[in-house]
């Protein structure tokens, strides 16, 4: 008799371990192969908010941020919240803001909001911060988190601008891919943004362009390119071609209907 409670006691065990085990079985890390910022509270929103990047380090020109928001006392995750984004540059003597896209949905996206800060220098020239409003609209309330960061230079420029022949306007280019090119047929995008004001940098749909590849040191080009169009949201998409390790120049030439905007900008990639 005793030998059967011990023996259904251990069978009563094993199932109550298997049943916690498969209850407490964790979801997949949604910030696996992200970097880690920082982490701080929006003040007003109750909210815990940590910062990721897709890349280790931030550089002037097109950076992808990843939000995860926790509710600040009961450490449950936020999935419904409006966010905005605010970068600003403190040169000393004066002030500018930045091209940015805020996340895309109130909804999060595997727990996390997508958003992105285009950098229009590094921060040599002076002090750059980004400020996150949070309405959490999970508990109602609204607040903000600000916080420096630092932004370097990258070897070989993903950031260019110029000014428009055609209206004289002052234009941004971030390259966003390829960011690992390889031999063969590469999705080259792009986004643009004009500046309105110092505070605003709209992003531009305007601009056709023309994509002619080179490597310099060799004396040749590549075929079976694609021309960057405009998809969304200032951003543009094409081909290019790499047809051997090495050395390329992107050589880009903008218009504007039938009048030239500029034809001195190209991004140098080598790999």
């Amino acid at each position: 008799m005793k030998k059967s409670i011990i023996f259904l006691s251990f069978i009563s065990l094993s199932l109550f371990y298997v049943s916690c085990t498969k209850d407490d079985a964790q979801e997949p890390d949604p910030t696996a192969g992200l970097t880690k910022l920082t982490e701080g509270y929006a003040v007003g929103a109750a909210t815990k908010v940590e910062i990721y990047l897709e890349n280790a380090t931030l550089t002037s020109g097109y950076n992808k941020f990843y939000l995860a928001l926790y509710d600040s006392v009961s450490g449950k995750r936020i999935d419904q919240s409006n966010i905005s984004l605010t970068p600003m540059m403190d040169m000393g003597t004066m002030k500018h803001s930045a091209p940015y896209e805020n996340p895309a949905s109130r909804n999060s996206v595997g727990h996390l909001y997508p958003c992105s800060v285009v950098f229009i220098m590094s921060s040599m020239g002076g002090n750059w911060t980004v400020k996150f409003k949070i309405d959490n609209l999970e508990n109602n309330k609204i607040g903000d988190l600000t916080i420096p960061v630092t932004v370097t230079e990258p070897t070989l420029s993903r950031m260019k601008s110029f000014t428009g022949l055609h209206d004289g306007n002052k234009y941004f280019v971030a390259l966003i891919e390829p960011s690992s090119p390889k031999i063969g047929i590469n999705t080259m995008e792009m986004a643009i943004y004009k500046r309105a004001t110092m505070m605003s940098f709209p992003a531009d749909s305007s601009l056709s362009i023309t994509l002619t590849p080179e490597m310099p040191t060799m004396g040749h080009g590549s075929p079976n390119n694609i021309n960057p169009t405009h998809t969304r949201l200032g951003h543009y998409s094409g081909k290019v071609n790499f047809t051997m390790t090495g050395f390329w120049r992107l050589n880009l030439d903008y218009k504007s209907g039938a009048a030239i905007a500029d034809s001195t900008q190209y991004f140098d990639i080598e790999f």
